[in-house]
């Protein structure tokens, strides 16, 4: 069984927000929902740079869940919605959420979960994205589940695949022969917040 994870080369990404648009409508997404989320690096607002010319510097952090190998959200979840599959991919079965938030609360990466606090809502009427794109559904808890549908097709998830920049790389992490586990073995890399023992399978390529 395969072991997924993900990788991003924050030297090739340009903050484009492609993948964070690519996610939001192949999903279906309601308003004000995002799953993937580009964070601009020093700078006070969206792609405002650090520093001062001529020494100024324009970078960007990509976050979505980190799909943990020990994941927080998932010891937290009183009624098990919240769960890692055989694959590695963290998910949430929104027919058992209650609404709780407790794995909102746990989860050490803010940002990364939104909950339907209302009837969920989109700026058009018909349902946009994959045929299989997940329900949304009031009073639950939602986040990036890497596209399971197409995963389990054998693609790559959405926002992997639109990338122009081929920030991105997707795929077995036990496998040393994959794209990913030969970027991570040859860049230097780090993962967000290591210290707090959740093991995240996101690799950032600095």
């Amino acid at each position: 069984m395969a072991r997924f994870g993900l990788a991003i080369d924050l030297e090739a990404c340009i903050g484009c927000h492609t993948c964070s648009v690519a996610c939001k409508t192949a999903n279906n997404l309601p308003n004000n929902m995002w799953w993937c989320n580009i964070h601009t690096v020093g700078g006070d607002a969206m792609d405002s740079s650090e520093g001062t010319y001529p020494n100024a510097k324009l970078s960007y952090l990509p976050v979505n869940c980190q799909h943990c190998e020990n994941p927080a959200c998932v010891a937290a979840c009183p009624t098990g919605a919240s769960f890692k599959r055989e694959d590695g991919i963290v998910c949430i079965d929104t027919d058992k959420c209650i609404g709780c938030r407790a794995c909102m609360a746990a989860c050490p990466y803010e940002g990364v979960r939104s909950y339907n606090s209302e009837e969920p809502e989109y700026y058009v009427e018909f349902a946009l994205g994959a045929a299989d794109a997940p329900k949304h559904v009031y009073n639950t808890v939602e986040k990036c589940n890497l596209c399971v549908s197409r995963v389990e097709r054998g693609e790559v998830p959405y926002c992997v695949e639109a990338c122009p920049a081929r920030a991105r790389i997707f795929g077995d992490l036990d496998d040393p022969e994959s794209d990913v586990s030969k970027a991570i073995a040859e860049r230097e890399n780090m993962r967000l917040l290591e210290e707090k023992g959740t093991e995240p399978k996101v690799y950032y390529l600095v």
